[in-house]
This record gives C-alpha cells, sequence and structure tokens, in this order.
C-alpha cells in the first residue's frame, strides 16, 4: 500500500472519530501542537502530512500503520493478523444484481469474501427509510469500467464498493459531504450522487463527462425503495 493511501485512511479513521463526537478538529490540533487551519486542510484533503506530522497524529490518537490497511491487503496477508475470527467479519462481494436485489445473500452467490474489522462496521450510522430490518446490512459490488470512471475520483472501474443497506435515506452522512449510492436501475446497481425533483430520482455522476440520468418513481414510491444503499467503503487497488 501506498503512502497516499495511508494518509487517505488516517482522514477516513479520523472523520470517523469525529462524526461520533469522540474528537473535533481543534482538540486534534491542540494535541498535536499543528495550527488547527493545517488539521483542517489535511481533513478535507487540501493538503497531506509529512512522515513526521502523521506519527505524531497516530501516536496521540493511539493509532498504528496497522490500522490504516486497508482490508484487501489484510484479506491477502491474513498472517499479520493471527486472531481474525475475533477482530474481524466477513463481507460477501457479489454480483451488482444480488446486492441491488436479494434482502438475504445466499451462499451460491458468494464469488469471494473480504475481511473488516467489526469496531470499524459497528462505528457505520444507519438511517433507513422503510423496513429492512430482513437485509443482510453489508455487501461488496465491484465497479465496472462505466460506473468507476462516473464517480472517477472517488472511484475508478474495479474498486471495491462496500454498501451499507441499512442506509438508503438522502441525509448526509456527513455535514457539507455528499453520499454516493448504489440505486436499483434495470435490475442491478448503478452508483451516482443522487437528488430528488417531483417524482424524479436525479442520478447525478462525479465525473462531468459522463450524463445525468432521470429515473422515475412509481406512485406512492420514496427515493429509499430505489436506494440500496449508501456506499460506505471504496478500496483501490494501487
Amino acid at each position: 500500500m501506498k503512502f497516499r493511501m495511508l494518509q487517505e485512511n488516517l482522514r477516513k479513521a479520523l472523520w470517523e472519530r469525529i462524526d461520533t463526537g469522540e474528537l473535533t478538529g481543534l482538540r486534534l490540533a491542540e494535541q498535536t501542537g499543528f495550527k488547527q487551519a493545517h488539521i483542517s486542510n489535511f481533513l478535507n484533503r487540501k493538503r497531506g502530512l509529512s512522515l513526521e506530522g502523521m506519527d505524531k497524529v497516530l501516536n496521540v490518537q493511539h493509532l498504528s500503520v496497522l490500522d490504516l490497511i486497508d482490508p484487501a491487503e489484510v484479506n491477502k496477508r491474513a498472517s499479520v493478523f493471527p486472531s481474525t475470527a475475533d477482530e474481524f467479519d466477513d463481507v460477501a462481494v457479489v454480483d451488482s444484481q444480488i446486492a441491488a436485489c436479494n434482502a438475504v445473500i445466499m451462499s451460491m452467490h458468494v464469488k469471494e469474501t473480504l475481511k473488516f474489522r467489526k469496531s470499524f462496521l459497528k462505528r457505520l450510522k444507519e438511517d433507513v427509510e422503510g423496513d429492512r430490518s430482513g437485509w443482510e446490512r453489508f455487501v461488496i459490488v465491484k465497479a465496472d469500467a462505466r460506473q468507476g470512471m462516473s464517480m472517477y475520483p472517488r472511484a475508478m472501474p474495479g474498486a471495491t464498493l462496500m454498501l451499507d443497506r441499512h442506509y438508503n435515506s438522502l441525509t448526509p452522512y456527513r455535514k457539507g459531504e455528499t453520499n454516493m449510492y448504489a440505486v436499483r436501475k434495470d435490475g442491478a446497481c448503478t452508483i451516482k450522487y443522487v437528488e430528488t425533483a417531483g417524482n424524479n430520482l436525479i442520478l447525478r455522476p462525479h465525473n462531468p463527462a459522463y450524463p445525468i440520468e432521470v429515473l422515475g418513481m412509481g406512485d406512492g414510491q420514496k427515493p429509499g425503495d430505489y436506494i440500496v444503499g449508501r456506499v460506505c467503503y471504496v478500496g483501490i487497488e494501487t
């Protein structure tokens, strides 16, 4: 894993603590001795940290570089974590059609499994519209060429996308940041930003080279009936 990805995973870890109220940008600045603007610029991807700066943040937050390793890497190098049964949960990788339509994932539909820390999965917030109690919460799909490029650089072809199917509301997960969703379209998942206009869903790509799509909702149906889940993790091999 490259240093750039370690920095991005550190951002995610810090944002998770900020979202749960465990941390603030001001508090992190006080702990590290950095200016608040320096911390804000790092959290908002406007600048990176030096090796020394990253080491200082890890130290004050009691984190290890191992906590920043991509779960796909962990899965490949399981010997790093010998006690995976207690620390990790398996999340199924399935076809887009299965993720979109099957509440319960049958073993015959599982292409492979990836391991994620239980602590990470438990921290993720739910926001359910309708009844999803019978739905298996987390599934993984792989972005195809068109889906990946339409959301570039937030995703890219072949990216690992974990969907939280217990988050199908349009409420922003983080203030000021637009959720990326898997939406049911033509019996499969399309990955887009989602807005509403009257009785239509507006599906927006991140990459302006790709078109906006409009999906009409049926009578009495709501956005949550079409949203498969929020993209809560993106893994990109480098």
